[in-house]
């Protein structure tokens, strides 16, 4: 086995990549990440980690490192960083920091073989949900960071989760553990929250054509706002158009920035289907996170990245004194020209308008329009269908399922599992589409807040509400937002399209047991046992 990893969804054979990732990452690549993620480990016990107070941070822990914390975890993501040159450089940083807090000899690389081939499976399995749900947490504290937002508790579990995974923890004490990161993680989804609406307004309801206009443009990828607010201020006047991609569909719905003309549309559908959609576009792209894919030589030469996402021989934007200087993506734009001519482009099931938006500032605001419509009987259920898109078979069962949802049923929806319908038009209910965009992944925390306050309105509990979650997961911020559900006591959750690789048996005999998740089997049956 020359490497080892089976954090995502489409991990070979449902178990392990073991030779190169599914992913497109190299043998040397997986390797350096692990010693990258062995390093954190090492540098949260110099810091102080294993004996800090929980919730507190340890007595070594500084912005510096909090921030290398942050960017190590978010770098091994998947679909995030395919640099062994950055890796290294980042890893380099890290031993600077442990030297200077005790020494590498103190507190060496922590191996991580001894997690991957634990004796232990179930050990094994909570400690990777743990460890892959701090690298879905580190990206959103990273882009709330970027925006000045910062918690001082969301960073001492960092600490405390990776010191974690080198201790001899027994299987009760790293559930509990898991429970605790998932309120963590609610309190980072809160705090990117804040940041995001603080900054750019609350979103709005808006539509979105997925058509480009004639002339040179850009395409931006991941999901950081500030990332397009920056480019959005460099291309103002400049003629070329800004298109967003993915995750970045629901930044069309905060007024700082709709308020820029040249932020004309949505391009292309989920993330999996840029290798085909990209092919000899005329245009500039820039990943600001995951998920970016090995690029094509066709259009490799227009690839941008920027932050800890990366990939050899592509330009990568730095930041510099708080800012990046996006010129070099304007100019390539400029370059290529775009289109001659108007480029007609569909969803995948024909539509052209995509609707977002409706995040909880917007759906709260007509909260007494939904309750009366659920107490009429207008509303008989409501389905949360989000969560990652991804390219194994099996996911088309979230197009059906929505497809066959019944007319007196709302569908919220979130991150980019998304794109498999939110080109359906599905139709209203007393004025509300039967299909609201809540945002991206981590506008979970919407979701969590909308279903809180129906509870309340309704003085019962989430579990009773007449509400269903329907999820699909490919990388690690769905293992975070899972966390987080059932931190909350959420239940009754069908996950899809496979269970986890590191989900061990006795682990999924648990989560059965105590929150009744579900694996999806088909749409028509799952529908009749949820509506009955």
């Amino acid at each position: 086995m020359s490497m080892f990893c089976f954090q995502c969804e489409q991990t070979a054979g449902g178990k392990g990549c073991t030779v190169n990732g599914v992913c497109g990452k190299k043998e040397a690549t997986a390797n350096l990440q692990d010693g990258l993620t062995g390093r954190l480990i090492s540098l949260a016990r110099a810091a102080g980690a294993d004996s800090a107070d929980t919730g507190k941070a340890p007595s070594g822990a500084s912005a510096d490192t909090d921030a290398l914390i942050i960017d190590g975890l978010f770098t091994a993501i998947t679909n995030v960083s395919f640099d062994d040159n950055a890796i290294t450089a980042l890893s380099f940083r890290i031993d600077q920091a442990i030297a200077h807090l005790g020494g590498t000899a103190k507190y060496p690389a922590f191996d991580m073989n001894a997690l991957w081939i634990a004796g232990d499976e179930d050990v094994r399995s909570l400690k990777s949900l743990l460890l892959f749900g701090m690298r879905g947490m580190a990206a959103y504290a990273h882009h709330a960071a970027a925006l000045g937002k910062r918690d001082s508790e969301v960073n001492a579990f960092f600490y405390r989760g990776l010191a974690a995974l080198a201790q001899n923890l027994s299987v009760p004490e790293l559930l509990d553990l898991n429970m605790e990161f998932g309120q963590a993680n609610l309190k980072c989804m809160e705090l990117l929250d804040a940041a995001n609406t603080g900054t750019y307004g609350t979103p709005v309801p808006v539509k979105v054509t997925m058509n480009v206009e004639k002339g040179p443009f850009i395409v931006v990828s991941g999901h950081d706002l500030h990332d397009l607010a920056q480019l959005l201020e460099q291309t103002d006047g400049k003629g070329v158009n800004v298109y967003t991609h993915g995750e970045m569909l629901p930044c069309h719905a905060y007024p700082a920035l709709k308020k820029h003309p040249q932020l004309k549309g949505n391009f292309g559908t989920a993330w999996q289907n840029q290798q085909k959609e990209f092919d000899g576009v005329p245009a500039a792209f820039l990943f600001t996170t995951n998920c970016l894919m090995p690029p094509k030589a066709s259009y490799s030469d227009r690839v941008f990245t920027t932050s800890v996402v990366g990939y050899p021989e592509l330009v990568h934007i730095d930041e510099s004194n708080g800012r990046k200087d996006f010129s070099a993506v304007i100019a390539k734009a400029k370059e290529l020209g775009g289109y001659s001519e108007e480029k007609k482009m569909t969803g995948i099931n024909g539509g052209d308008v995509l609707t977002t938006g409706f995040g909880h500032g917007t759906v709260l605001s007509v909260a007494d329009k939904v309750i009366d419509a659920v107490k009429a009987g207008a509303i008989k259920h409501f389905f949360l269908v989000g969560g990652c898109d991804g390219a194994k078979p099996g996911r088309n069962y979230y197009t059906d399922f929505v497809r066959q949802t019944p007319k007196d049923t709302i569908v919220l929806t979130l991150a980019c599992g998304k794109f498999r319908f939110n080109d359906l038009d599905l139709g209203e209910i007393g004025g509300l589409p039967r299909i609201m965009d809540m945002g991206q992944c981590n506008d979970s925390y919407s979701a969590i807040k909308v279903a809180l306050a129906l509870a309340d309105a309704f003085k019962c509990g989430v579990n009773e509400l007449p509400l269903t979650l329907v999820l699909s997961w490919y990388e690690q911020k769905a293992v975070c937002v899972l966390l987080t559900l059932l931190s909350l006591g959420i239940k009754n959750i069908y996950l899809g399209p496979t269970l986890p690789a590191f989900v061990s048996s006795n682990v999924l005999k648990v989560l059965v047991e105590k929150w009744n998740v579900t694996p999806i089997s088909t749409a028509e049956a799952d529908l009749k046992k949820i509506l009955g």
